[in-house]
């Protein structure tokens, strides 16, 4: 059975997309840490960051830091947080998250709120940003 960020990917689920190419995806978590948390996942489903072939890993390492640039951009913050768990959705994906402090990816911390029109103007925020 595809996992849920599989079935984004395929357009059975929608997302709060920031920018995506022919081999990855970033889009807004849905449970963020922060405003601004991210996700940025190959579309290939593969359930381990490592077990990623290098041409694909490394690429979406690329991706990722683009996508965290624009971040930066567009929430005040110090630095982008970046986390690979993968315990809770079985397929490869990377936390970028906006920090002004350690306990700002705290994943035991209670998670934010957000209404649709506030993710799609943040998600729209970022995927501008990406272009300048």
């Amino acid at each position: 059975m595809a996992t849920i960020f599989t079935r984004i990917v395929n357009g059975e689920i929608p997302c709060y997309k920031i920018a995506e190419d022919e081999n990855y995806l970033a889009f807004l978590d849905i449970n963020p840490l922060q405003e601004g948390h991210t996700l940025v996942i190959p579309k290939k489903e593969i359930n381990y960051i490592f077990d990623i072939e290098d041409e694909l890993h490394s690429g979406l390492w690329n991706f990722a830091r683009k996508i965290g640039k624009a971040i930066e951009k567009v929430v005040p913050c110090q630095r982008i947080g970046i986390t690979v768990i993968g315990l809770e959705v079985p397929h490869a994906h990377i936390h970028l998250i906006p920090l002004r402090t350690m306990y700002d990816m705290d994943f035991r911390k209670p998670k934010l709120k957000f209404t649709p029109e506030e993710f799609a103007a943040i998600a729209k925020k970022i995927a501008e940003a990406i272009q300048k």
